[in-house]
């Protein structure tokens, strides 16, 4: 539907589409960008692309596009300008920040701070650190999640991080952090930082009651939902988290927006993430040349410079898109698929699949796997060169995961594309198969014979590494 040509400043532009019912067994609830697109294979012929890599981007959906491309023609400066455009992206932008606090299920007072992603969302939360704040976090994190309390605005505030132990099991997890929280000095502020899903494993992590602990202890949390918020409801409330952060490119609106959201005292009590216009209420020249300035006190503290206008739009339209398909249907959808690659490589001995919890635990359309002989990104490699289906290969910036759950037996040749490891270590390299709301049964199907193929007869055509990526080797 296109965007109206004369509405008023104070009318939100109206959704391109609305979402329809669950989709037939086989098809995906949600049709995304990229769906119809064909590849070459080396082996000759094309193929529809099998993207299997949703948990480092997610497609567009179709429903984001349509809307994006219907405000498009109406593109205005955001809280700048007196003219009609001006004043609807404002509107737009602004409807976008409430959309997301309903997705979220925030509380009175709560603050949507938009960033660029979820490691942008967690940074600014380390700008915004109390003094002498004690920061725990598990070494499972993801990197976004695990490095931003050592940068250097947070050791300057005099943040000190402990880094708490992989667990076997969600009971585990809890115990661990309530261990660590009653050893810690409670005069001194405390933040806990958890995901919510697994970027490697997929595996949910007990979020309620590792907030529970928290609070408990006097200590805040702040949630990663970067995986967990295009599989599953986030509630704030419910969760009774901090803070919550997620990146639009994750939750199929990929024009480079992340938010950051929760509690508002931290984040108004901290200098500006950014210095600039937009985040600043009043500047006035002082006599010895410098500038005295008044920030302002809500989510525009942190938002310097021109909005990102088109990415608020496209997250609120994923929210309302998965919100409407409901969050039943996508996780009927996923697990449907996830057994289809567990009971489907069940059978071939050479695939170990990558868990901490236990390979039944609850998890989002995320597995990892290696499999004996093959090093990880030969695997990939040949997926997509003879099958069309695109893979994650390597470490997926969660490094002491990894290395927590391969130790020194990576079940894997050091061959085409293994990645540098110290004197006497081993290579450390896995595949990862990831997927959602918008991923046919055909795709996964696929990647399952695929998989079983290469193992039991090798891969067709040779590899060789090139730039440091495992390329078909077409010299033969």
């Amino acid at each position: 539907m296109p965007a109206p040509t004369a509405a008023p400043a104070s009318t939100p532009l109206p959704a391109a589409r609305a979402a329809g019912a669950a989709a037939p067994s086989g098809r995906a609830p949600l049709p995304v960008l990229g769906r119809d697109v064909t590849v070459p294979l080396v082996t000759g012929g094309e193929v529809t692309y099998a993207a299997l890599d949703y948990a480092a981007s997610a497609p567009a959906l179709q429903r984001v596009w349509d809307d994006v491309a219907a405000y498009a023609p109406h593109y205005g400066s955001v809280h700048r300008g007196a003219g009609h455009l001006s004043r609807l992206s404002t509107e737009l932008f602004e409807n976008a920040r409430r959309t997301v606090a309903g997705f979220l299920d925030c509380r009175d007072g709560d603050q949507v701070v938009f960033t660029r992603s979820t490691t942008d969302s967690l940074n600014l939360l380390a700008a915004a650190l109390p003094d002498d704040c004690q920061v725990f976090v598990f070494e499972t994190e993801h990197h976004a999640a695990l490095l931003p309390w050592g940068s250097p605005r947070a050791a300057g505030r005099g943040a000190r991080v402990t880094l708490l132990d992989a667990p076997d099991s969600p009971q585990r997890a809890v115990r661990t952090l309530e261990r660590a929280l009653a050893a810690r000095d409670p005069r001194r502020p405390a933040l806990v930082c958890v995901t919510g899903a697994s970027n490697v494993t997929g595996e949910l992590w007990p979020v309620r009651e590792l907030a529970a602990a928290a609070h408990a202890h006097g200590a805040r949390i702040v949630l990663d939902a970067a995986q967990l918020a295009p599989h599953h409801a986030v509630s704030v409330r419910a969760l009774d988290v901090d803070w919550v952060a997620f990146s639009g490119h994750k939750l199929y609106a990929p024009f480079g927006t992340g938010v950051l959201a929760g509690r508002a005292d931290w984040l108004r009590e901290a200098e500006p993430y950014l210095a600039g216009g937009g985040a600043s209420r009043r500047v006035v020249r002082r006599e010895d040349g410098g500038v005295d300035v008044q920030w302002h006190d809500g989510a525009a503290r942190h938002e310097a410079g021109s909005p990102n206008v088109i990415g608020a739009h496209a997250v609120a339209s994923a929210c309302r898109a998965l919100t409407e398909t409901g969050f039943d249907v996508l996780a009927a959808h996923e697990e449907r698929l996830i057994r289809t690659v567990r009971d489907g490589l069940a059978d071939v001995p050479e695939v170990r699949f990558l868990s901490l919890f236990g390979d039944d635990a609850p998890r989002v359309g995320v597995l990892s796997f290696v499999v004996d002989g093959w090093n990880g990104s030969h695997l990939a490699a040949a997926l997509s060169a003879e099958y069309g289906i695109g893979v994650r290969d390597g470490l997926f910036c969660a490094h002491p995961l990894l290395r927590a759950l391969l130790g020194d037996d990576p079940h894997h040749r050091d061959e085409c594309g293994a990645p540098g490891t110290a004197p006497g270590g081993a290579p450390l390299h896995a595949v990862r198969v990831s997927f959602g709301a918008g991923t046919p049964d055909e795709h996964v199907e696929r990647f399952v014979r695929a998989v079983r193929d290469l193992v039991r007869e090798g891969a067709r055509r040779r590899h060789r590494t090139a730039d440091g990526h495992c390329v078909p080797d077409t010299s033969t």
